[in-house]
């Protein structure tokens, strides 16, 4: 499995599962990345960190440490 932090810019993923424990888990959950929702990466910064996604119709960005924890296919 690949990682979100793997994805490339332009891709369009689908979330298999997230890893990581606790408020963590818990915080990538409120921000709308769950199980099966579609993820469309917008653009990665120089130094690839932050990432910028689009995801449930908003632009979110993610650091690079939170987005390893997220699986897509």
């Amino acid at each position: 499995m690949k990682t979100l932090a793997q994805a490339k810019i332009g891709e369009t993923v689908k979330v298999v599962r997230l890893n990581g424990e606790g408020a963590v888990k818990r915080r990538i959950m409120d921000m709308g990345i769950t199980k099966g929702v579609e993820i469309y990466v917008r653009k990665v910064a120089p130094l690839g960190d932050p990432v910028e996604l689009t995801v449930r119709g908003y632009e979110l960005s993610l650091r690079r440490a939170d987005a390893v924890m997220v699986e897509v296919e």
